[in-house]
Order: structure tokens, then C-alpha cells, then sequence
């Protein structure tokens, strides 16, 4: 009975590395959907989600994630080790300032929102496999097509029309600046409409990107 038991799990595991294997391989040429997008079907929840490839969007767009979320993107190989051992020694637990670009792509992909030493777990190896396998150009290309920013609104091109009217080509260093300020808190922060505290964060993020020098050389 043990034997089986073993057995079963390790098809099991060879069955979602295999499906792991085949999807980011898919995914590296096809613009995928989230968890959350595929959620939101599944509940027959409208959800708003224009691909678009990075060329269509504007440079202020990764410059400002990158800024805000992950200044190592360029050098890192899918996973900040510096900062998570910041997170490891930190009681709280996993905070959202260790998780890398590739490690949040992981998180939108194939696992779930929550914060969790588990998920955390599951997230390193996915991210380290997908920075390898992926450009890190695709790697922005997709977070900015899968990332939530609003009640089934999805991606940039969507979140651009959304609340500025307006395309993700046409988006300024401001208003790039108030989308990635939202994307901690997305269903509460308006890009559109933001509140005092939401303005200063785009504030900052407009001040920082200004002397980002190199951040995006890699894109």
C-alpha cells in the first residue's frame, strides 16, 4: 500500500513538472492567462484583458515597474536572494518587497494570491526556471499583460483605456506612474481618482524614475 502511495505521488509530481515544462514553453510565444483571470471564467465574471507586446506599450511602463518593484531585474537570474534573506529573518514573514518580477509572473501564472512560506517555496524554482527559459523582455512583456489592476480589468492596454482613455503606447511618466503605485492594492486604489496617499506614492515613483539610469537596459 505504501509502494502505491509513493508511486502515485511521484506520477503526480512528474505529471505537474511536465505540465509546468510545457506551459512555460507555450507561454514564451503565447500571451497566457492569470489564475485569477482563469477564476473569473470559471465564475462567469467578465474580464477585460487586451494583449499587447511591449513595443505597444510605453517605456515609461517598465521602467516605472521596475523602479517600484524590482531594481535588480536586470541582474538577477528570477529571484533576489539578498532580499528574501531579508524576508527570511524577518518574523512577519514573506512581505511583497522580495518578490522579483519573475517570482510575482510565477505567483500570476500558476499559484495563488495569499502570503504564505509555502507559496513562497513553490515560486523559487518556477521563477528561476522561467527566467531561464524566458527573455527578460518577454518575462515584463507577460507580467504586464497577466497583472490586475482593477475588478476584472487586466493588463495594461485594458487598465490604460480603463481610466485614461487611452492606449498603453500613449501613457505618460505620471500616469504610469499612478497604474504601478495601484498594482500593491489594486481594487482600492483608482489610477483615475487617487487618493492623497496614492498621489505622493506616484509622486515618489515619478522622482525615482527619473534617475533610474540603466535599470531597463535589458529590455
Amino acid at each position: 500500500m505504501i509502494g502505491r502511495i509513493v508511486r502515485w505521488v511521484a506520477f503526480g509530481t512528474l505529471s505537474l513538472a511536465g505540465a509546468l515544462l510545457a506551459l512555460s514553453l507555450l507561454y514564451a510565444v503565447v500571451t497566457p492567462p492569470s489564475t485569477l483571470m482563469l477564476g473569473r471564467w470559471l465564475t462567469l465574471n467578465p474580464v477585460d484583458r487586451r494583449a499587447v507586446p511591449l513595443s505597444a506599450m510605453s517605456e515609461h511602463l517598465p521602467r516605472a515597474v521596475i523602479t517600484s518593484e524590482d531594481q535588480r531585474f536586470c541582474r538577477h537570474g528570477g529571484v533576489d536572494w539578498g532580499a528574501l534573506q531579508e524576508v527570511i529573518e524577518d518574523e512577519e514573514g514573506p512581505s511583497r518587497g522580495a518578490s522579483t518580477i519573475p517570482m510575482q509572473v510565477t505567483k500570476n501564472l500558476f499559484l495563488w494570491p495569499g502570503r504564505s512560506y509555502l507559496r513562497k517555496g513553490l515560486e523559487i524554482p518556477i521563477a528561476l526556471w522561467l527566467d531561464l527559459v524566458w527573455s527578460k523582455r518577454r518575462m515584463m512583456e507577460v507580467y504586464l499583460n497577466v497583472a490586475e489592476w482593477g475588478e476584472g480589468i487586466f493588463g495594461a492596454e485594458a487598465a490604460a483605456r480603463a481610466y485614461f482613455g487611452k492606449g498603453a503606447r500613449d501613457l505618460t511618466r505620471r500616469e504610469a506612474a499612478l497604474l504601478v503605485a495601484a498594482l500593491p492594492n489594486p481594487k482600492r486604489r483608482n489610477p483615475a481618482r487617487p487618493s492623497a496617499g496614492h498621489r505622493r506614492l506616484a509622486d515618489r515613483l515619478v522622482a525615482r524614475m527619473a534617475a533610474s539610469g540603466g535599470l531597463t537596459d535589458c529590455l
